[in-house]
Protein backbone atom coordinates (compact mmCIF):
# COMPACT_ATOMS: atom_id res chain seq x y z
CA UNK A 1 0.00 0.00 0.00
CA UNK A 2 0.87 3.07 -1.11
CA UNK A 3 2.06 6.08 1.90
CA UNK A 4 0.40 9.42 1.08
CA UNK A 5 2.79 12.33 1.25
CA UNK A 6 -0.19 14.63 3.26
CA UNK A 7 -2.32 12.37 4.09
CA UNK A 8 -4.68 15.12 5.46
CA UNK A 9 -5.13 17.85 2.85
CA UNK A 10 -7.32 21.05 4.05
CA UNK A 11 -10.04 21.12 1.02
CA UNK A 12 -10.79 24.77 -0.37
CA UNK A 13 -14.22 24.96 -1.51
CA UNK A 14 -14.56 25.52 -5.61
CA UNK A 15 -15.36 28.90 -7.04
CA UNK A 16 -18.70 28.89 -9.28
CA UNK A 17 -16.61 31.74 -10.95
CA UNK A 18 -16.24 30.97 -14.79
CA UNK A 19 -15.08 33.21 -17.54
CA UNK A 20 -16.65 35.94 -18.48
CA UNK A 21 -15.48 36.20 -22.17
CA UNK A 22 -17.78 36.29 -25.02
CA UNK A 23 -17.94 34.59 -28.00
CA UNK A 24 -17.02 36.96 -30.96
CA UNK A 25 -17.55 36.58 -34.78
CA UNK A 26 -13.85 36.28 -35.18
CA UNK A 27 -13.48 33.09 -33.02
CA UNK A 28 -13.63 30.63 -35.69
CA UNK A 29 -10.93 32.73 -37.62
CA UNK A 30 -7.84 30.85 -37.66
CA UNK A 31 -5.69 33.85 -38.36
CA UNK A 32 -7.54 35.98 -35.70
CA UNK A 33 -5.57 36.81 -32.47
CA UNK A 34 -7.36 35.44 -29.33
CA UNK A 35 -7.07 37.68 -26.28
CA UNK A 36 -6.69 35.58 -23.12
CA UNK A 37 -6.78 36.31 -19.37
CA UNK A 38 -5.68 34.86 -16.41
CA UNK A 39 -9.37 33.86 -15.58
CA UNK A 40 -9.72 32.04 -18.97
CA UNK A 41 -6.16 30.13 -17.52
CA UNK A 42 -7.68 29.35 -14.34
CA UNK A 43 -10.51 27.90 -15.85
CA UNK A 44 -8.34 25.70 -17.67
CA UNK A 45 -6.35 24.06 -14.98
CA UNK A 46 -8.20 24.51 -12.34
CA UNK A 47 -9.89 20.99 -12.20
CA UNK A 48 -6.57 19.24 -12.91
CA UNK A 49 -6.41 16.39 -10.55
CA UNK A 50 -3.99 16.45 -7.61
CA UNK A 51 -1.52 13.36 -8.32
CA UNK A 52 -1.83 11.96 -4.92
CA UNK A 53 -6.08 13.14 -3.83
CA UNK A 54 -9.18 12.69 -5.90
CA UNK A 55 -9.34 16.21 -5.54
CA UNK A 56 -8.75 19.54 -8.23
CA UNK A 57 -5.61 21.46 -7.39
CA UNK A 58 -8.18 24.40 -6.85
CA UNK A 59 -9.89 22.42 -4.48
CA UNK A 60 -6.32 22.10 -2.59
CA UNK A 61 -5.76 25.40 -3.13
CA UNK A 62 -2.79 24.82 -5.92
CA UNK A 63 -3.87 27.05 -8.33
CA UNK A 64 -5.63 30.59 -7.39
CA UNK A 65 -6.53 32.80 -10.14
CA UNK A 66 -4.78 35.79 -8.41
CA UNK A 67 -1.57 33.65 -8.73
CA UNK A 68 -1.41 33.97 -12.90
CA UNK A 69 0.12 36.53 -14.86
CA UNK A 70 -0.80 37.04 -18.77
CA UNK A 71 0.70 39.39 -20.97
CA UNK A 72 -1.46 39.31 -23.63
CA UNK A 73 0.37 41.43 -25.70
CA UNK A 74 3.87 39.57 -24.75
CA UNK A 75 2.56 36.50 -25.87
CA UNK A 76 3.30 35.27 -22.01
CA UNK A 77 1.92 33.01 -19.08
CA UNK A 78 2.96 32.73 -15.93
CA UNK A 79 1.41 30.43 -13.03
CA UNK A 80 2.64 30.16 -9.99
CA UNK A 81 1.11 27.09 -7.76
CA UNK A 82 1.44 26.62 -3.89
CA UNK A 83 2.27 22.86 -3.31
CA UNK A 84 -0.05 21.45 -0.20
CA UNK A 85 2.98 20.88 2.01
CA UNK A 86 6.75 22.48 2.17
CA UNK A 87 8.29 19.30 1.41
CA UNK A 88 5.99 17.60 -1.25
CA UNK A 89 7.53 15.71 -3.53
CA UNK A 90 4.65 15.77 -6.14
CA UNK A 91 5.14 19.88 -6.98
CA UNK A 92 7.34 19.03 -9.81
CA UNK A 93 4.39 16.67 -11.66
CA UNK A 94 1.72 18.86 -10.65
CA UNK A 95 3.99 21.63 -12.51
CA UNK A 96 4.52 19.20 -15.35
CA UNK A 97 0.62 19.09 -15.83
CA UNK A 98 -0.22 22.41 -15.52
CA UNK A 99 2.73 23.28 -18.56
CA UNK A 100 1.11 20.01 -20.66
CA UNK A 101 -2.52 21.16 -20.01
CA UNK A 102 -1.52 25.15 -21.22
CA UNK A 103 0.53 23.61 -24.16
CA UNK A 104 -2.09 21.61 -25.33
CA UNK A 105 -4.61 24.59 -24.90
CA UNK A 106 -2.79 27.81 -25.41
CA UNK A 107 -2.17 29.05 -29.30
CA UNK A 108 1.52 27.98 -30.05
CA UNK A 109 2.17 32.01 -29.69
CA UNK A 110 2.07 32.02 -25.89
CA UNK A 111 5.65 31.33 -23.83
CA UNK A 112 4.36 29.37 -20.79
CA UNK A 113 6.15 30.08 -17.68
CA UNK A 114 5.72 27.64 -14.71
CA UNK A 115 6.99 27.85 -11.09
CA UNK A 116 6.22 27.51 -7.51
CA UNK A 117 5.69 30.53 -5.27
CA UNK A 118 8.31 31.79 -3.48
CA UNK A 119 8.75 30.75 0.10
CA UNK A 120 6.37 27.59 -0.32
CA UNK A 121 8.57 24.57 -1.17
CA UNK A 122 11.87 23.51 0.59
CA UNK A 123 13.33 22.81 -3.11
CA UNK A 124 11.42 25.73 -4.82
CA UNK A 125 14.89 26.32 -6.86
CA UNK A 126 15.12 22.97 -8.16
CA UNK A 127 11.36 22.47 -8.84
CA UNK A 128 11.19 25.80 -10.99
CA UNK A 129 14.23 24.62 -12.83
CA UNK A 130 12.95 21.19 -14.01
CA UNK A 131 9.82 23.18 -15.13
CA UNK A 132 11.16 25.88 -17.64
CA UNK A 133 13.52 23.58 -18.98
CA UNK A 134 12.31 22.59 -22.48
CA UNK A 135 14.58 19.64 -22.64
CA UNK A 136 13.97 18.29 -19.17
CA UNK A 137 10.17 18.76 -19.91
CA UNK A 138 10.34 17.24 -22.91
CA UNK A 139 13.02 14.48 -21.48
CA UNK A 140 10.18 13.81 -18.84
CA UNK A 141 7.44 13.62 -21.60
CA UNK A 142 9.08 10.42 -23.38
CA UNK A 143 8.82 8.41 -20.50
CA UNK A 144 5.83 6.79 -21.17
CA UNK A 145 4.65 5.68 -17.17
CA UNK A 146 5.20 9.67 -16.65
CA UNK A 147 2.84 10.63 -19.64
CA UNK A 148 0.76 7.85 -18.57
CA UNK A 149 0.30 10.05 -14.72
CA UNK A 150 0.09 13.49 -16.24
CA UNK A 151 -2.77 12.27 -19.04
CA UNK A 152 -4.92 11.03 -15.63
CA UNK A 153 -4.36 13.60 -14.02
CA UNK A 154 -5.62 15.65 -16.98
CA UNK A 155 -8.56 13.81 -17.59
CA UNK A 156 -10.49 15.45 -15.30
CA UNK A 157 -9.49 18.93 -16.57
CA UNK A 158 -12.46 20.91 -17.95
CA UNK A 159 -13.43 23.65 -20.05
CA UNK A 160 -16.35 25.11 -20.00
CA UNK A 161 -17.91 22.11 -17.94
CA UNK A 162 -16.96 19.99 -20.78
CA UNK A 163 -14.45 17.06 -20.53
CA UNK A 164 -11.61 18.54 -22.56
CA UNK A 165 -9.55 16.34 -25.09
CA UNK A 166 -6.32 15.22 -23.85
CA UNK A 167 -5.40 13.03 -26.62
CA UNK A 168 -3.25 15.85 -28.43
CA UNK A 169 0.64 15.76 -28.87
CA UNK A 170 2.61 18.20 -26.76
CA UNK A 171 4.66 20.20 -28.68
CA UNK A 172 7.44 21.89 -26.14
CA UNK A 173 8.50 25.76 -26.60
Amino acid sequence: MTTLINQNPVIYEASAQNSTREWREDDDNEDSTDPIDAQEIFDLIRSISDPEHPLSLEQLNVTQRDHITVSDENNSVLVEFTPTIPHCSMATLIGLCIRVRLLRCLPSRFKVDISVRKGTHQSEHAVNKQLNDKERVAAALENSHLLEVVNQCLATATSGGVVANIKAPVAVK
